[in-house]
């Protein structure tokens, strides 16, 4: 059979744009996508075929139905793996596989239920610490409670304050360089000579050093802890072996810097949301009053709205905001029939405002997750699809629900940002977005 792939767009209007495509590949995707109908491709003489899509159909393909054929592309297995490590995230196929089924009880639904009063303490020592009576950046105060939230109650991890702004520092510096590296390609030898990439894995070193730091100190305290990082310094393979060192912080590195960021980055743009439809912010004020208990983990089964809002935020601005996959065999899909070795990627951002799929899918409306119905999930994918969902999931919508629980109890919002502005980077990040905080009376 021959093979046959979407509707081409030339590579030499990539290269035209590669400086803006490299600072925000959003709009140029947008404009593809609304020309060729959901779905394009491009042949580059660096990666061979690419396809680029916002069909949920393709995307359930590849993520769920046909997923063994599809393994991460080198973007994650080498690039973004040289800089955080070759665990969950970043690893494929067998290995990928063996590491999964190590980690997931860890994050079982109950397991996560059982933190839920360490989170919940964790939330509100960093809310207490909010200024008051002035417009503060919203996304460092978000980025330092859910820093905090991971290190307490995956970890039972309390940090000098230096140790832990030197772990975001260098996260976020890496994930810049990530990208730069990413996108343009052709300049690797530039950054070589400039010392760049030497300067990155300098971080990428002390990084790891911090979280070496992390494990031995567990491991010569002689302590007992019910956290992840008992469970993962225990676990045991079928073989009876135990992860090594490096694989340790591998993959507690990887769990920092996802666990952390999005859903930094996801709350800073569901507090922008509210502050800006002052009847959503009513309407879940009016949820947390009414709630009748003291339990944090029987108030989220109350906080129905609030999850509403949650979802409503993640629909438009979903953290994972793309993912990509390499077919490892000759595949059909619809109407294409795809050579093994062709790199997908997944515009989950896009597809989340795919018109065909959402009424009114710029606007900001958490009714519409009222139902959650079937049909509405098959295009709803914040934190990914198949056997790859995000194993953080329940955790981070437990920590969001009792955020905004935490801070509308304690705050009146509001905010002088008129738009939303982001930089999609490795995740969505916000920018620039303001809020200030009233005390109640």
């Amino acid at each position: 059979m021959a093979y046959k792939y979407p509707d081409k767009i030339p590579f030499y209007k990539f290269l035209l744009k590669s400086s803006a495509i490299a600072k925000n590949p959003i709009p140029f995707h947008k404009q593809w996508f609304d020309e060729k109908d959901d779905t394009f491709s491009v042949k580059s003489p660096l990666y061979g075929h690419i396809i680029l899509t916002r069909d949920s159909d393709i995307a359930r393909h590849i993520l769920q139905k046909n997923h063994k054929l599809y393994h991460k592309s080198k973007i994650q297995t080498k690039f973004l793996s040289k800089y955080v490590g070759y665990g969950l995230l970043t690893s494929s196929g067998e290995y990928w596989l063996k590491q999964r089924r190590l980690i997931q009880p860890a994050f079982h639904k109950k397991k996560i239920e059982n933190l839920v009063s360490i989170i919940d303490k964790a939330i509100k020592t960093q809310v207490d610490s909010i200024q008051c009576h002035k417009e503060l950046d919203l996304y460092p105060i978000m980025n330092e409670l859910a820093f905090e939230v991971v290190a307490k109650s995956l970890f039972n991890y309390s940090a000098k304050k230096e140790i832990l702004s030197r772990l975001q520092d260098i996260i976020e510096k890496l994930q810049v360089f990530i990208v730069k590296e990413i996108r343009q390609p052709h300049k690797k030898i530039w950054y070589t000579l400039k010392g760049e990439i030497k300067y990155h894995m300098k971080l990428v070193k002390e990084s790891r050093d911090i979280i070496e730091a992390i494990i031995d100190e567990r491991r010569h305290s002689g302590e007992s802890h019910d956290d992840l990082l008992d469970m993962l310094l225990h676990a045991q393979y079928e073989d009876g072996s135990s992860m090594t060192n490096e694989q340790l912080i591998d993959e507690i590195l990887i769990l920092f810097v996802a666990g952390h960021e999005t859903t930094a980055n996801a709350l800073t743009f569901t507090f922008t949301l509210l502050a800006l439809h002052p009847e959503a912010l009513n309407k879940a004020t009016s949820e947390i009053k009414n709630i009748n208990t003291s339990n944090p983990l029987e108030a989220l089964n109350q906080l129905k709205y609030i999850r509403q809002c949650i979802d409503e935020s993640l629909r438009l601005y979903p953290p994972a905001w793309i993912t990509d996959r390499v077919n490892i065999e000759d595949d059909t899909i619809g109407n294409y029939h795809l050579k093994k070795g062709t790199m997908l990627g997944i515009s989950i951002y896009e597809m989340h405002r795919n018109k065909k799929y959402w009424k009114h899918p710029e606007a900001f409306l958490p009714e519409r997750f009222n139902d959650a119905s079937k049909e509405l999930q098959k295009h709803y994918m914040p934190f990914g699809a198949g056997p790859r969902l995000c194993i953080g999931n329940n955790f981070a919508l437990y920590e969001m629900m009792l955020t905004l629980k935490a801070v509308l109890e304690k705050f009146e919002i509001s905010t002088s940002t008129k738009k939303i502005k982001l930089n999609p980077l490795i995740t969505l990040k916000p920018v620039d977005l303001k809020l200030r905080f009233e005390p109640k009376n």
